[in-house]
């Protein structure tokens, strides 16, 4: 089939290069206005946080979801808080801030409620409620600095003002909203993925992936644009869809390329050797932009809007990049291949020395390769049992700036970092907001509940009360608290519970509650396609567990790099005690796919090396000597990718980013070339065995491996049928 495919693209070469040329031109077009049509909405539809943050947004044109400034302010020495003149010149300030467009204020000068004053007696803090910004991450220019000059405007000579809030921390002190664009991180992806390019190749073919990761980000975006017609999708996909992209789309190539160079190098001309690269790497291609594709179905299947546009858009790309390597790819090979692979040096056709010479190593101590990296492994699989899902501690964030010195100033007069995370909880006509207030003091782990009067708190009948947890809402005790808290209020008749701290909590329970079924399908999709791809019921079963088995230890480095802070501070950030809800599903997503690129890269080298000589020992040396260099290079060049995104100032990309790095070089390494091929060596021909019902509905070939002939060695016996339906009994003293 691939053979035939080939053929008609050769034969249309003109009509396909002035196709991409259009689709590139077209998406370079879609891409300068394609920001402006993606959404910045997060929607969490049928949950309760986010209607009753819905309704507070609409009734109050703030609060909700959009965490509060908190404004911490600290009289001169001598003077308290309870004096009638300071009460009144709080008052007067905070005053100043509610009479802006927009904002809700809540503060001991407008209440009276002591609850609002720290210990020392000096030191009170009030709440600014801002509208939404309507975005995934804080960005633009912030409002905590006209806050507090309003504030200092206001007050009395000697009083100290500062202002924080969970937004203020998380933005690091970077109030100008700057940070490099989509063009910039790609950009630097690309120079990266040049200079590893040039030396692979070590000629101008090293130009050739990037111009057909180029084509394929840019008709992606194009078919993007097209998607946002009929569906919200995220600002975030430009980012994902520029450096995934970038990735795959030079994986495939590196693939495809390096077969084309050893064809030519055995003696076929330019358009031959892309014929016969085609008929064998092109298959891999197929399947490992399949598999990518199937690791981002758990973000379709996920009742999460924007999410799900993320997996639609993920998909696309490894789509769009398989289609440009099986189509543009051998255009250029045939045309212009041998042209452009400048300066050339005559390259045999033979596995590489250095990677061949480790596959014997491996093969020769496979039980203590094999241990070796499950004592890598296993460890940080056991780390991500710790896992904790939430918004970072707002002292992980910040470490410096006006927004950590407030915060250090709240904490030093004995206010809880909680504050910072208060619930607004919506009262209905007909309830009285005080007695909700009084009902909701009383909780544990409450430490304020107020419900003040005035019109930006009480509108159309309904009214709004700030309760405000000693623990903030994202840490375990404050989560106890907003359940406690969504109990109590469900004893009056519509009140709705929200902010931060409630859609957190729904949020995750809408992505892992459905994990374990979505875990399933994934597995099961991507077994019947490695199983067809390899013609092995073993191998597929293998390259499932060790992506999971991948994907755990880097669960596990987020968690003691991020959440524990063991290497954070090489970012200048803290431990942050948790993992942001969303990053462990996008690192699997992605992660999953990515690696899988690896084992098809490897495995199906090795299973055309077995099917040519009928010996897993040369199979082995083989697969892995002639795709080593090819595993390592693409995952650099990923790395690279990655390192990219981790340049950009949010703290949740940084985590993302590294997370996806580390976890591709992890799996390039420790796992695709050291405890695969080890387990191969080991499992021996039990690695090749497809009885005919399960070859029959894949559609493929039965593989029945046989026992070697006595006397005769495993690498020269050759392949006999073995009796039909029976399992042959592997030798694991020989990896035949």
């Amino acid at each position: 089939m691939m053979s035939g495919f080939t053929e008609v693209v050769l034969r249309h070469r003109r009509f396909v290069a002035v196709l991409w040329l259009l689709l590139a031109v077209a998406g370079l077009v879609a891409a300068t206005g394609l920001s402006g049509r993606l959404s910045q909405q997060f929607a969490l539809p049928g949950q309760p946080s986010y209607r009753a943050n819905v309704a507070i947004s609409q009734g109050y044109g703030n609060g909700g979801d959009t965490p509060p400034l908190v404004a911490v302010v600290t009289a001169p020495a001598g003077t308290t808080m309870d004096t009638p003149a300071a009460r009144q010149a709080l008052d007067r300030a905070f005053a100043r801030i509610g009479g802006e467009p927009g904002l809700r204020v809540l503060s001991y000068g407008s209440t009276g409620d002591r609850r609002l004053v720290g210990t020392d007696g000096r030191t009170s803090y009030g709440l600014v409620f801002v509208p939404p910004s309507g975005q995934l991450e804080t960005s633009g220019p912030s409002r905590g600095p006209h806050v507090a000059d309003l504030l200092r405007q206001g007050l009395p000579a000697g009083w100290w003002v500062e202002v924080t809030g969970i937004d203020e921390l998380a933005a690091g002190g970077d109030t100008s909203g700057s940070a490099p664009g989509v063009l910039a991180e790609a950009l630097l992806g690309a120079l990266g993925a040049l200079i590893v390019l040039a030396f692979v190749f070590g000629s101008l073919l090293a130009l050739v992936p990037l111009l057909i990761a180029g084509v394929s980000i840019l008709t992606t975006l194009l078919l993007i644009l097209g998607l946002a017609e009929v569906a919200d999708v995220s600002v975030s996909v430009e980012y994902i869809v520029a450096l995934i992209g970038l990735g795959v789309a030079i994986d495939y190539c590196l693939l495809v390329v390096t077969r084309w160079r050893e064809e030519l190098a055995a003696g076929h001309d330019a358009e031959q050797a892309v014929r016969r690269a085609m008929r064998t790497a092109g298959r891999s291609v197929v399947f490992s932009g399949g598999t990518v594709a199937v690791g981002l179905v758990s973000m379709v299947l996920l009742p999460v809007p924007l999410l799900r546009s993320i997996g639609y858009a993920g998909m696309l790309i490894p789509v769009v990049s398989v289609c440009a390597t099986l189509t543009l790819l051998p255009v250029l090979l045939a045309t212009v291949g041998r042209r452009i692979d400048w300066p050339h040096r005559n390259r045999p056709a033979s596995a590489s020395t250095g990677w061949s010479a480790w596959a014997r190593g491996v093969i020769r101590f496979r039980w203590a390769a094999t241990l070796a990296a499950l004592a890598l492994l296993f460890p940080l699989g056991l780390a991500a049992f710790g896992l904790h899902l939430g918004t970072p501690r707002a002292d992980a964030l910040a470490h410096s700036g006006p927004a950590r010195t407030g915060l250090v100033a709240l904490t030093d007069a004995g206010l809880p970092s909680g504050v910072l995370t208060p619930l607004d909880v919506l009262v209905p006509a007909g309830t009285d907001p005080d007695l909700v207030a009084r009902q909701l003091s009383r909780v544990p782990g409450v430490r304020a509940a107020v419900a003040p009067g005035g019109s930006t708190w009480r509108r159309g009948g309904t009214a709004l009360v700030s309760v405000q947890p000693f623990a903030e809402t994202s840490s375990a005790a404050g989560k106890q608290t907003v359940s406690r808290v969504r109990e109590a209020a469900a004893r009056f008749p519509g009140v709705q519970v929200g902010g931060s701290g409630p859609f957190d909590i729904d949020f995750a329970d809408a992505i892992y509650g459905r994990f374990p079924v979505m875990l399933a399908i994934i597995a099961v999709v991507t077994f019947l396609l490695l199983a067809r791809a390899f013609r092995s019921l073993l191998l597929p079963a293998k390259a499932v567990l060790l992506n999971l088995l991948s994907v755990g230890a880097i669960y596990g480095v987020l968690v003691l790099v991020w959440q524990d802070g063991h290497g954070s501070g090489l970012w200048g950030i803290a431990a942050n005690g948790s993992v942001q809800t969303f990053i462990p599903l996008m690192v699997f997503a992605f992660l999953y796919g990515l690696s899988m690129d690896y084992e098809v890269f490897i495995l199906s080298r090795m299973r055309e090396a077995y099917d040519r000589t009928g010996s897993t020992t040369t199979a082995i040396v083989e697969g892995l000597g002639r795709t080593g260099r090819l595993v390592t290079s693409a995952a650099l060049i990923l790395f690279l990718a990655f390192a990219a995104l981790a340049s950009g100032p949010e703290t949740s990309l940084k985590v993302f980013a590294t997370g996806l790095g580390a976890g591709i070089l992890l799996d390039a390494t420790v796992v695709r070339a050291l405890l695969v091929p080890a387990l191969v060596s080991l499992f021996g021909r039990w690695n090749w065995w497809l009885p005919g019902w399960a070859a029959r509905p894949l559609l493929v070939t039965p593989s029945r491996t046989p026992s070697p002939p006595v006397g005769r060695r495993p690498e020269t016996a050759p392949a006999h049928p073995s009796v039909p339906g029976q399992l042959p009994v592997p030798d694991l003293k020989s990896p035949d």
